[in-house]
């Protein structure tokens, strides 16, 4: 007889009932060969008093293994293996404890190769990263919503499926924020939501690119976006970006030589370099989308975060012809941790988007998106981002104040006039991923530049630190720790 009480070890502490412990214990030696087609089992009160459990414990797991096809069970004769499994090799014993699942696969799969080093999530107690403060967010007030939501019977729908393309009222909700804020002349059946901007970009590749395809962005861009076009197996052709934004007469010299699908720009503030795109070329830009006949996919990231003056309306309030697709995210807004993004385009592309949607992922957290909508409704939402837009603002202005005075033989910037960070350049002597490992050993998490290294530089100097996630005693420790860095390394 085999050892069970060794090879059946049952855990008394858990939630997992002991009849199931034993019927995927039994289970398990059947695999592995330690039990082979045929075997008899012991009886229920011989196995019981092995193991010292109750003999009905026993009789529950036998009567699961009967019924799973495992065992066969006669009236006054021993259980039994059945003999219709396949023989199995013994394999050699492990205890419990040592069973692991394989560290590899025994099949080859395509691997997905990044162009750059992934990125962690930082735990660190400062981290100067372009992300909003979800310490101003109205958490407590979406808590209740979702909570109140989840209980009341009467919004017991919500609990169920849903439309892909997101929750109706969160649809209409944006669509008048839109219409209020940015001058888009949307309905709801413009809005798409997402779960967040990653996901808008994949499946507007999905639905919009093919293998080849000419696809134009900035010479430095959003990594993001780079991969989801890369991945379409489209040919990424890239544009300078100055002052005035994107080079719109290199885009048109590129469009004289070949056929543009689409391209992708940032014109509220640039993605990683935050200038903002002229209006002069923003004329120009759909001229040549009508005269090329390309997509111009508008990402606009942090439109409702800007500092100095009026912020210039979106490409896509001015799009008559179908041109421009626009896209959004309330993951800047809120936190990151929540994934609600939005795609403004006409119906029929919202319509096959939403077919798009269902291949990956059946739907979004509607009870989520019914809460952020009735905080729209209630002007929660409106008057959060206006809390959060002066309390940036300040942190924009003492940041840069910071820098001015802290880091000016290392480190050269211009105040940016909205969004979540100050892009910058460190002197060449600055090896920017020793900075950024000293600053980590003092708490403090920077990038080290190579997400924005161009294949034209050596090595590493340009990079964007965020302020918006740090008050600003945060950002002056911040500051602190990095100009000590520099100091001890160059002094």
């Amino acid at each position: 007889m085999l050892p069970y009480a060794t090879l059946l070890p049952l855990n008394r502490h858990t939630p997992t009932p002991l009849s199931q412990q034993l019927t995927i214990g039994l289970i398990h030696l059947m695999q592995q060969g330690l039990l082979a087609a045929g075997d008899p089992l012991p009886g229920t009160r011989t196995l019981a008093g092995l193991l010292g459990v109750h003999r009905q414990t026993v009789v529950v797991a036998f009567d699961e293994l009967e019924a799973q096809g495992w065992i066969e069970q006669r009236s006054s004769k021993a259980a039994r293996v059945s003999s219709r499994l396949p023989t199995v090799t013994p394999q050699p014993f492990q205890p419990e404890a040592a069973r692991r699942i394989a560290p590899r696969a025994a099949f080859s799969y395509p691997k997905f190769r990044p162009s750059s080093p992934p990125r962690h999530v930082s735990s660190l107690p400062l981290t100067l990263s372009s992300t909003p403060d979800s310490r101003l967010a109205p958490l407590a007030a979406l808590a209740r919503k979702y909570r109140a939501l989840c209980l009341q019977p009467a919004r017991r729908h919500l609990l169920g499926y849903a439309e892909a393309n997101g929750s109706l009222a969160l649809r209409q909700q944006l669509a008048e924020h839109l219409r209020a804020t940015r001058g888009l002349p949307a309905q709801p059946e413009n809005v798409a939501i997402t779960r967040g901007g990653t996901m808008s970009l994949y499946l507007l590749a999905q639905l919009l690119l093919q293998p080849g395809d000419a696809v134009v962005v900035g010479q430095r861009s959003y990594h993001g976006a780079d991969r989801a076009f890369s991945a379409q197996g489209t040919r990424l052709h890239r544009v300078g970006v100055d002052a005035q934004g994107l080079c719109i007469d290199e885009l048109a010299a590129l469009c004289q030589r070949q056929a543009v699908r689409l391209v992708y720009v940032t014109p509220h503030h640039h993605y990683p370099t935050t200038v903002t795109l002229s209006a002069e070329r923003r004329v120009r830009l759909l001229q040549l989308a009508a005269q090329h006949d390309f997509i111009i996919l508008e990402d606009d990231y942090d439109f409702d975060f800007h500092y100095d003056g009026a912020p210039i309306l979106p490409l896509a309030s001015t799009d008559r012809t179908g041109r421009v697709l626009y896209m959004g995210s309330l993951s800047k807004v809120l936190a990151p941790a929540f994934r609600v993004g939005y795609v403004v385009a006409p119906a029929d592309v919202v319509e096959e988007l939403g077919h798009w949607q269902r291949r990956i992922d059946r739907q979004g957290d509607t009870v989520l998106e019914q809460g952020i909508a009735e905080l729209f409704a209630e002007g929660e939402m409106n008057t959060h981002l206006k809390r959060a837009r002066l309390a940036y603002h300040q942190r924009r202005d003492v940041f840069c104040q910071l820098l001015r005075e802290q880091l000016p033989a290392w480190f050269t910037s211009e105040a940016p006039t909205g969004g979540l960070a100050v892009w910058g350049r460190f002197a060449d002597r600055v090896d920017l991923t020793q900075v950024a490992w000293q600053c980590q050993q003092r708490g403090l998490g920077i990038s080290d530049g190579q997400l924005y290294q161009t294949a034209a530089e050596a090595r590493a100097s340009h990079v964007r630190l965020g302020f918006a996630a740090l008050n600003c005693d945060e950002l002056t420790q911040s500051v602190g720790i990095l100009s000590q860095v520099l100091q001890s390394l160059y002094p």
